[in-house]
């Protein structure tokens, strides 16, 4: 019943015009930062491990930020649930899009290296108005907001979302197809498939999917960051060039390479990152769980 209610309210909000919609989300966002102390707790965390040299009160004030940042994605995904597309074209850019139509004119498959930034939702959608892709899709546990995710990742367009545990045959037939994979390997899954390598200089589990996936495909990887402009101006979406010699023989040099260039797209937002989420839950064999 509750799910239905914030689903229906979030219906009314999708009316309101974004800078308006943009103040609500970050009062939102405020009322997370001063309620949500657990979720509060794996930020300042995950903050104090990634950037150490940053003083208590830089700390804070950046995660007031990534709060608000938090807050206004969440309202303003019901844009992607319900928004016009001629709304949506407005209020996104995306900068870049001819460089995946020339390498699909090439016939050569494509994998979009995404980061988890509050606004992936947002780009997941700009490229789905653009191109027919494959991405992952990982079921909600609660049914009404499961629908309406699904609904805003595949209402443009004719969308293929596998589940994460679909045969990785699935993906690599798609991209070979002609599809662009949406992909994003910068969560802690626990797979088998992770192996630790550092994150802002801390040994994180990472998933090599990047590496191995684009060699058995054959693919190009391409990097694809979405930004939340301020004051509710909208966002853009920024593809970048294709990355040149790689894959390599050496997957874990591969996936350094992967955590270094999503550092360095961090440090250009850093409240806009999704420090939410547990990074660095699963730990080298004897080393302490800092959360």
């Amino acid at each position: 019943m509750l799910s239905r209610f914030v689903a229906a309210l979030l219906w009314l909000l999708h009316f309101l015009p974004l800078p308006l919609l943009a103040v609500v989300g970050r009062g939102l966002g405020l009322v997370f930062y001063f309620v949500a102390r657990r979720r509060k707790h794996i930020v300042r965390v995950n903050l104090s491990l990634c950037f150490p040299a940053l003083s208590e009160a830089q700390r804070e004030k950046l995660i007031r930020a990534h709060f608000q940042a938090l807050g206004r994605s969440m309202l303003e995904r019901s844009l992607l649930w319900w928004g016009s597309k001629k709304r949506l074209a407005r209020l996104i850019r995306v900068e870049g899009e001819e460089k995946i139509q020339a390498l699909l004119q090439e016939k050569r498959p494509v994998m979009l290296l995404v980061p988890h930034f509050v606004g992936l939702d947002v780009g997941g959608v700009a490229i789905t108005m653009r191109f027919d892709i494959v991405s992952i899709y990982a079921a909600q546990t609660d049914a009404v907001f499961d629908r309406l995710l699904y609904r805003g990742r595949s209402r443009f367009g004719n969308q293929l979302l596998l589940s994460r545990h679909e045969n990785t045959r699935a993906s690599i037939k798609a991209m070979k197809a002609g599809r662009p994979f949406y992909y994003l390997p910068d969560m802690d899954f626990r797979s088998r498939d992770s192996i630790f390598v550092p994150f802002f200089g801390v040994p994180a589990a990472t998933i090599t999917g990047l590496s191995r996936l684009s060699r058995l495909a054959g693919a190009v990887v391409v990097p694809c960051v979405t930004r939340m402009l301020p004051g509710g101006k909208g966002y853009v979406v920024e593809i970048g060039d294709a990355w040149s010699g790689y894959p390599t023989d050496d997957v874990e040099a591969d996936t350094r390479r992967m955590n270094e260039w999503i550092e360095g797209a961090v440090l250009t937002m850093p409240e806009q990152y999704y420090w939410v989420h547990r990074r660095f839950k699963t730990r080298p064999d004897g080393e302490a769980r800092p959360y």
